[in-house]
């Protein structure tokens, strides 16, 4: 890539968003040498400590004047059905977007997801379809397979070295929900225990800034700082966009096409910004619409509760002793807990309601957690004591929210709602998943590893006491997907191709076009999009 010394207006192709989907999209395009390519990002570089080295990402997610530097700082509405609370959206503002800044792991999601896409008339997006773009996408540590691909550009890795906590609930996970213990949970059979997969490799995160960016494309240009107040539209035609610089407005042109992949937040907002999304809304902000479409629609995410036990074998403390301990020794010798994702175990199992594939999800981290929430922006107190968080998952939310604007100014947040445990079935699920992960704990098999429940503890044993604190405890995992749905109904934003329903040359290439949430951590499935995507315009312009 180049830096842009900003005197380039005109280009072949621009991409708005450097993250999980947007920097492979145009780092694809750029490997075309006559393809002129822009693409720009709100944020900074990533070129610092905290987005390289795994274990940064406490400081990045705790600490607010770190976090402020890469993050965007979204706040939902208040939740209705969450005692009201604002809960803070994490997004990456920065090279790599959220990939930069994420917890690393590497999850596609079960087969019958894409199938269902499929299904619902998105030709093209079967799982036999994307997975040669996931395949192209990484390097697995095991080499390529019929599921798996090698030499792509991100690293895939299995964390190792468990903490003694974790490696007992793998079995212990097993034995009580009748589940294998799965080698690789991306590759045949996702149901079952295992060891989480992650996005990196010898002590580096691989980001998608970190995977695509850092050769040299002399035709693709990065221009960072670079705020999109809207896409330029002529004649039902994307020409270019407008960006907000210290100095005004300033308008780059596109002469084939504008693919907007600014996140599930981003992108429907530059496209109501530009007129394209539901008409009474954006009357009300003085915007004349372009293209009347259900945008920012559909919005959905993943919740988890996190529930700490103390575990004299999960090692680790909450102390600045023990973490910059990490960090020397990792400076020092590598191959630390310091060089990998801080998760360590999964697995995916079915509720006494699944339909058919698992439908709960179980994150396990050798760590206290913060309680009851981290809904403040301030750095937050854990228990200093070794312990092991297990945090039962809703991985297919039945609530849809939205985002929506709130002013016609760029810079201005939206309003986003995602409308939390407004479905009855996500409670349930998540209540399910409560009592199962007590169970486990209980087990024979953890008598000598868990000596506790500390949180949310003794005092919400009761279903009903659980039941009420539920709403103050449930947390996103930062997920949120569908804000501008893929299908081929009225209720698509693009369609199969990833255009947008009514303007020519315009396509959103991210997580907002997942017709439905993936079932597991998105950034993997994020990236395919970005893959596929950029698979889709090549073939279209040879």
């Amino acid at each position: 890539m180049t830096v842009s010394t900003h005197t380039d207006r005109e280009f072949d192709y621009i991409v708005v968003g450097a993250g999980s989907a947007g920097a492979i999209v145009a780092s694809r395009l750029a490997e075309d040498p006559s393809a002129r390519v822009l693409l720009l990002e709100a944020g900074g570089s990533d070129r610092t400590r905290f987005c390289t080295v795994p274990g940064m990402i406490s400081i990045v997610h705790t600490t607010p004047q770190v976090k402020k530097k890469f993050d965007w700082g979204y706040y939902t509405a208040p939740q209705k059905h969450a005692n009201g609370r604002r809960i803070p959206t994490v997004r990456g503002r920065v090279l790599g977007g959220s990939s930069s800044i994420n917890g690393m792991l590497y999850v596609r999601g079960h087969r019958k997801n894409y199938q269902d896409w499929l299904a619902q008339g998105c030709a093209g997006w079967g799982y036999d379809d994307v997975l040669r773009n996931f395949k192209r996408n990484e390097d697995w540590e095991g080499g390529e397979t019929a599921f798996r691909g090698a030499g792509g550009p991100v690293a895939v890795t299995r964390q190792k070295s468990l903490t003694g906590a974790s490696q007992a609930l793998i079995g212990a996970i097993s034995d009580r929900c009748g589940v294998p213990v799965v080698e690789d949970y991306n590759a045949e059979e996702q149901e079952g225990a295992s060891i989480f997969q992650q996005s990196a490799r010898n002590g580096l995160r691989f980001s998608t800034a970190e995977g695509y960016l850092q050769k040299a494309r002399p035709n693709l240009v990065v221009r960072t700082g670079a705020v999109v107040a809207r896409v330029v539209i002529e004649k039902k035609r994307a020409v270019g966009v407008e960006l907000v610089t210290k100095g005004g407005r300033e308008v780059v042109r596109a002469t084939k096409e504008v693919v907007l992949s600014a996140g599930v937040i981003g992108s429907p907002q530059i496209l109501m910004l530009s007129g394209i999304g539901p008409a009474d809304d954006l009357k009300q902000h003085g915007i004349e619409t372009l293209s009347d479409l259900p945008v920012g629609k559909n919005l959905h995410d993943h919740l988890f509760v996190p529930m700490t036990y103390l575990a004299p074998s999960a090692v680790h403390r909450g102390t600045a002793f023990h973490f910059f301990g990490g960090m020397l020794k990792e400076m020092t010798k590598g191959d630390t807990w310091f060089g990998r994702t801080v998760f360590e175990t999964a697995a995916f199992i079915k509720s006494s309601k699944a339909n058919g594939i698992p439908d709960m999800q179980i994150h396990v981290l050798p760590w206290s957690y913060p309680s009851p929430n981290q809904d403040k922006p301030v750095r937050p107190v854990v228990d200093k004591r070794p312990a092991v968080t297990v945090m039962p998952t809703l991985i297919y939310p039945k609530s849809r929210g939205e985002v929506k604007l709130l002013s016609s100014d760029p810079t201005a947040a939206p309003h986003i709602d995602p409308h939390y445990l407004e479905d009855p079935d996500d409670t349930r699920l998540l209540m399910e998943g409560i009592e199962l992960v007590r169970d486990i704990m209980a087990s024979k098999l953890l008598k000598d590893v868990v000596t506790g429940e500390l949180l949310p503890g003794p005092q919400f044993k009761g279903r009903d006491e659980m039941l009420a604190e539920l709403p103050n405890r449930v947390h996103t995992v930062y997920h949120p997907v569908g804000t501008c749905r893929m299908g081929v109904d009225e209720r698509a934003v693009v369609d199969p191709e990833l255009r947008v329903r009514g303007i020519e040359g315009l396509r959103v290439a991210d997580a907002a076009i997942m017709p439905s949430i993936t079932g597991g951590n998105t950034n993997a499935p994020a990236m395919m999009i970005g893959e596929r995507c950029a698979e889709l315009m090549r073939a279209e312009n040879t």
